[in-house]
């Protein structure tokens, strides 16, 4: 009887992976050892011994074996990554690059905004670069952003009104189409075939600060503009979650800067932004500071404070430097963002959903979408100059809808075609 042929997984994983899990690993024994080191000292210290050269640290021969630890961590790491640094050249050989699974970019997507920072900050494989993409799976923009011709030549049907697409926090540009009864649902690809837009959509690292990628975004931009293969006369955002804030974070970076782009901005749509943070994020913060109370758990803090940059940027929704420089993102402590208003001169629009079939104060408050709740969503705000002033007829609000279904919602596609066309 003949084996079954063995499936071709290569489109899954790819050579750099492996380096990639190695550092992790790594960082994870690493880390996991300076955890019980912070909980053997804490009981240590109750006996009345005395302290190390910090509250975390051991002393004498315990100080050695955790030294140990770390040190044989790091060479078995060093030792595993070299040896597949020469593996990986015949690897390359067996895959083929730039054909990755929907699969594989999903779960890259969701590392990058649980710890896309740390990734970044160890170079290791799997921090995303921000790439601008044509169509699914299609042709990356950014790489022609040098060269005009070339990008003339991945986008052959390039249109004059350009839509800029942008994910959220732990998702990709693949994930703005979903299947349902069995066909692929997806906003912009309506919004391109009905109005004439041609969409782009951004991959970035939703692990780094706001506003990082605020600056990233903001110059990838200017260059698209420039070498369009046409004239540009409309630029339209469709941002879903923490998109919304990074599109408010590169129109400010942008203004601040004088680059050009804005000026061809016409309409910016917000689908569930969390315009001034998200409980989830602020329960967070509360689990640190439970964490660190006694000397017992203080150690376990650490697993708290794993959380990219990212998340804790939505603990009220940062999308400036000024809002993040200078402290600890995960110290408690009031918000203290500096006012950003809705531009001037572009058309804002604010899609809010929740989980509730009609309005009340309590559900607005407490339930919202699961993730974001209504108020944040429509920019409203106690205080009067944090408040973002969308027109009541630029508001919609979907109910019995989840954060997640808001990509694929009949009556937001709806509200979009209305608003748009």
């Amino acid at each position: 009887m003949t084996a079954p042929t063995p499936k071709n997984t290569a489109h899954h994983l790819r050579a750099s992976d492996l380096r990639a899990l190695a550092l992790l690993v790594t960082d994870a024994t690493a880390a996991v050892s300076n955890i019980a080191e912070g909980v053997h000292q804490s009981v240590w210290r109750t006996l009345g011994a005395p302290s190390g050269a910090t509250p975390e640290q051991t002393r004498g021969l315990t100080k050695l074996v955790y030294q140990s630890i770390n040190g044989v961590s790091q060479l078995v790491g060093q030792g595993v990554i070299a040896a597949l640094d020469r593996l990986e050249p015949l690897l390359l050989r067996l895959e083929k690059q730039g054909d990755e699974s929907p699969e594989r970019v999903a779960v890259i997507a969701a590392l990058n905004g649980v710890m896309g920072d740390r990734l970044q900050a160890s170079a290791n494989p799997l921090a995303l670069s921000m790439t601008l993409r044509y169509q699914e799976l299609g042709a990356l923009v950014s790489k022609g952003l040098e060269d005009d011709l070339s990008l003339t030549e991945q986008i052959p049907s390039a249109s004059p009104k350009l839509l800029l697409v942008l994910h959220g926090l732990c998702m990709s540009d693949l994930q703005w189409t979903t299947r349902q009864h069995g066909k692929n649902l997806n906003h912009a690809t309506t919004l391109a075939s009905t109005l004439g837009y041609t969409p782009v959509y951004l991959r970035y690292n939703s692990g780094l600060h706001v506003s990082q990628n605020g600056h990233l975004l903001a110059s990838q931009l200017e260059a698209l503009v420039q070498r369009w293969p046409m004239a540009l006369t409309d630029i339209t955002v469709l941002a879903h979650s923490m998109g919304g804030l990074l599109m408010r974070s590169a129109l400010h970076v942008a203004s601040q800067s004088g680059l050009q782009w804005p000026q061809r901005l016409k309409n910016i749509v917000f689908l569930g932004t969390p315009h001034h943070g998200s409980p989830l994020e602020r329960a967070g913060n509360w689990v640190d500071v439970i964490l660190g109370s006694t000397p017992y758990t203080r150690p376990f803090a650490k697993l708290g404070q794993l959380r990219s940059a990212g998340v804790t940027d939505l603990r009220y929704g940062h999308v400036l430097d000024a809002d993040w420089q200078g402290h600890d993102r995960f110290h408690r402590k009031p918000d203290s963002r500096t006012p950003v208003p809705l531009p001037q001169d572009v058309n804002c629009f604010a899609v809010a959903a929740t989980l509730a079939a009609k309005r009340s104060p309590m559900a607005d408050r407490l339930t919202g979408d699961g993730l974001v709740p209504l108020h944040s969503a429509l920019g409203q705000h106690d205080e009067a100059q944090r408040c973002l002033h969308f027109a009541p007829e630029r508001q919609c609000i979907a109910y019995r809808t989840g954060h997640l279904q808001l990509l694929s919602s009949p009556v937001v596609l709806k509200q979009l075609l209305t608003w748009l066309g």
